[in-house]
């Protein structure tokens, strides 16, 4: 079974045999004047290069780089969503075209890593009123014999409503027991591992479009869900890197439901991440992610049990995670920021039982309520709302921290 350092080495080794050189992992924090907070993917900290700028390391690159999307918080706990995570890579810098990187990847995915051709199935882009039909990469899947489905808007990139994109060709795993069935759209059994982008175009505020005078390749394979694939495990949870968190947290803190299990991991972990890239907590911006995600596992842990606290928090966990991603970040800064973070918030719970004990909100809150509330006492409406919901399921406030 490869294991997940294995599965990196595999990625970068292949293609540095093609020529390609290693970048380095950037921070989390985004590259100035990007609008996004945090770095969602591989060519964030690449966009300069991408755009026409001659990269120092030449024009064929590739590396890993750590990854965190807020717009996948509420789907953390499925078998595929995490908030922090890696993302493996490959850039054509007005090098070689899509085919070829199309064909590497098909190379890759069935002799590197062992996949079987027959759970492999690609989607490309399909054509819209405005640009036709990505024919180079539709034709070079069938000349490899790979099952394709067009589509539109899945398969159009971009960098936001401005900027870089491009066609891109997507491509999927079977990960359902039986023989690989319905397409990409249609069965969610087929799990997208690895996108290929056409990086053709720059598009303006009023929406037109214009060829790049270099387009280059950008290519992003997640980590997390590739070693799923290679591992055989029912969701990103269980493959190796999750399992000093899935065998000490219930050991920890008794019996943990699965979704909470899940929660708990992936939120913990993706909080050392932000901390160790010297993100602090706050009521605005990035701070506010990091303050959320830890608000967040408490909110969890007090559920069901009001003496939980993070100081039950093993350093190894929070050594192994900044070891991982390569931080230097010293771990015991880590631990006692997100123990000032736990005192913070209790302080808070207890202010908040207190305002919410007044007959004024006795009854269902309205709108003025919740805005009240927020502006007055400082408390925001989902403290709010776990608060009253913790009453009415258990009878009693929540607890403070002990």
């Amino acid at each position: 079974m490869m294991t997940t350092d294995q599965t990196v080495r595999t990625f970068l080794e292949f293609f540095r045999e093609r020529g390609h050189e290693l970048v380095p992992s950037e921070s989390l924090v985004s590259p100035p004047g990007d609008p996004v907070l945090f770095t969602t993917s591989g060519m964030h900290p690449l966009t300069p290069y991408l755009l026409g700028r001659p990269h120092p390391l030449g024009r064929r690159l590739t590396g890993t780089q750590r990854c965190l999307r807020t717009t996948d918080l509420d789907e953390v706990g499925d078998t595929t969503h995490l908030t922090v995570f890696e993302m493996l890579g490959s850039w054509s810098l007005g090098d070689y075209g899509g085919s070829q990187s199309l064909r590497w990847g098909w190379e890759l995915l069935r002799d590197g890593f062992g996949i079987d051709p027959g759970r492999i199935h690609v989607t490309v882009f399909g054509g819209d009123e405005h640009v036709g039909p990505d024919r180079e990469s539709w034709q070079t899947w069938e000349e490899l014999g790979v099952p394709v489905e067009p589509t539109t808007h899945e398969n159009w990139w971009s960098n936001g409503p401005t900027g870089l994109c491009g066609p891109d060709s997507e491509i999927f795993v079977w990960t359902g027991p039986e023989i690989p069935q319905g397409t990409p759209t249609s069965d969610d059994r087929w799990v997208e591992v690895w996108n290929h982008v056409m990086m053709r175009y720059v598009r303006y505020s009023d929406g037109s479009l214009e060829p790049l005078s270099r387009p280059n390749v950008d290519t992003g394979l997640g980590v997390e869900r590739l070693v799923r694939i290679l591992q055989d495990t029912p969701s990103v949870f269980e493959i190796d890197l999750f399992q000093p968190w899935l065998t000490t947290l219930p050991r920890l803190w008794g019996s943990l439901d699965e979704p909470s299990l899940r929660l708990l991991s992936d939120h913990l972990r993706s909080s050392i991440v932000v901390l160790g890239d010297e993100i602090m907590p706050s009521a605005t911006g990035r701070g506010y992610v990091l303050r959320r995600l830890i608000r967040r596992v408490l909110t969890t842990l007090w559920r069901d049990g009001p003496t939980r606290t993070l100081s039950d928090l093993p350093m190894e966990l929070i050594e192994h995670t900044l070891g991982h991603f390569r931080q230097s970040r010293d771990p015991h800064e880590v631990r006692t920021v997100l123990l000032d973070e736990e005192r913070k918030f209790g302080l808070l719970l207890q202010r908040g039982r207190q305002v919410l004990s007044h007959r004024r909100f006795s009854g269902p809150l309205s709108e003025d309520d919740y805005r009240y509330l927020h502006d007055t006492h400082g408390l925001p409406r989902d403290l709010v709302v776990y608060l009253n919901t913790f009453s009415a399921e258990s009878g009693t406030p929540p607890p403070a921290v002990p």
